[in-house]
């Protein structure tokens, strides 16, 4: 009997022990994959101050287009209104050539067009081409116009207004590029932290079935070690029982002998030391 739990708690012993190593590996592997997602939301983090920052700058750079493209829009407004006025004096001069203004805001809308749309090789030629014609045209009407003093001080009025247009639209043109070249930084560094999150979510999740692994194999550690715990419970009391059998036992031929000591000292026989220290040791005496 004790010989067979001796041996169940060795087996039981060897699992727990196996059990343990187990939890001490996956523990060691949860910190492992912990240290990486930190690693990944640390990156994240700062990745995302760096598309903050680009969208700080591009929202400058926009203000800016805002800002230099109302100054634009003014002043070509103002020209426009100064070629409503000389195509009003044209007709009561009874002055040769067109509507300048027509001209001037056909031109820009499509000069508008050009820059803003994406067009195929041929519209992009047919377009430049009716560009082309119609500033012709409009330089030859305005060269017409400026034969009168009024009219081609008028006209040189509104030049003037264009040519200041004309550089607030640089300036237009360069903060938008400027503010796309910020915007597309930060869509790609956006998109650089989708890759990292996602990078990031899938280290937690292999975190947390290795933590949950670990846990089970903690688990079945104390669980077995509970059952060595019994074991050595019922190996104590199965020698103390041993032990006091055979100790019963010692007493009892110890008890035997003494009565035969002390039967043969009655009959008169004798005994030597020995034999009467165990009859003192017994209580016969």
């Amino acid at each position: 009997m004790l010989e067979e739990l001796l041996k169940r708690k060795a087996k039981v012993e060897k699992e727990a022990e196996k059990a343990k190593e187990g939890r001490n590996e996956w523990n060691a592997k949860a910190s492992e994959l912990a240290a990486q997602r930190d690693e990944f939301n640390a990156r994240m983090k700062n990745l995302v101050k760096e598309a903050q920052a680009f969208k700080e700058v591009r929202d400058e750079y926009n203000q800016k287009v805002s800002q230099y493209k109302a100054k634009r829009d003014e002043l070509n407004e103002e020209a426009g209104k100064i070629y409503v006025k000389v195509d009003r004096l044209r007709k009561r001069k009874s002055a040769g050539g067109g509507s300048l203004h027509e001209l001037r805001r056909e031109i820009d809308l499509l000069e508008f067009k050009q820059q803003t749309e994406v067009l195929s090789i041929d519209k992009e030629r047919q377009l430049v081409e009716r560009i082309s014609t119609l500033q012709e045209e409009f330089l030859k009407k305005k060269a017409q116009l400026e034969q009168d003093k009024e009219l081609k001080a008028l006209l040189g009025e509104a030049q003037t207004l264009r040519d200041k247009a004309s550089k607030y639209h640089e300036k237009v043109t360069k903060y938008a590029d400027l503010a796309q070249e910020q915007h597309d930084k930060m869509i790609a560094t956006f998109n650089e932290v989708d890759a990292v999150r996602a990078e990031a979510d899938e280290m937690h999740k292999e975190f947390v079935k290795a933590q949950e692994t670990a846990d089970e194999h903690h688990h079945r550690f104390i669980k077995l070690q509970k059952e060595v715990r019994d074991f050595n419970k019922l190996i104590a009391g199965l020698k103390r029982m041993s032990r006091e059998a055979k100790e019963s036992e010692e007493r009892a031929k110890a008890k035997e002998k003494a009565e035969n000591i002390y039967d043969r000292l009655k009959k008169g026989g004798k005994i030597d030391t020995e034999d009467l220290l165990l009859l003192q040791r017994s209580g016969l005496l």
